[in-house]
């Protein structure tokens, strides 16, 4: 499915791929962030760190009424505060939506698969 916007020159149809890579890349910007993780681990590896061009596999996108909903899978380095990353990523992910798309994000949910030593 994709978002669909209307302005007076016409539609503009956002793909859920796309809203994913902009999600993947704020959520990997955040400091405390090593990667992302897959969202079916048995299908897609379990120690695998998702790269670019895979962000779309631990994203999840659902459409809502007024805007959407965001699952975003991150893997969190030791010793870093889960909450404090979780929060961070949860206001840059919102932010980057807004700016770069123009969606209103209503839940950005943080799911911590694992902590990594590097």
């Amino acid at each position: 499915m994709a978002v669909k916007i209307k302005t007076q020159s016409g539609m503009i149809d956002i793909d859920n791929d796309v809203i994913s890579a902009v999600v993947g890349g704020a959520a990997t910007d955040n400091y405390g962030v090593v990667g992302m993780a897959s969202r079916n681990p048995l299908r897609d590896g379990v120690n695998q760190i998702l790269r670019r061009e895979n962000f779309s596999r631990g994203v999840v996108v659902r459409q809502q009424d007024n805007g959407v909903a965001i699952d975003v899978n991150i893997i969190v380095g030791y010793g870093t505060k889960i909450s404090e990353v979780s929060k961070s990523v949860q206001s840059k992910v919102k932010y980057n939506l807004e700016s770069m798309l123009g969606i209103t994000a209503n839940s950005v949910k943080c799911l911590c698969s694992r902590c990594s030593l590097t």
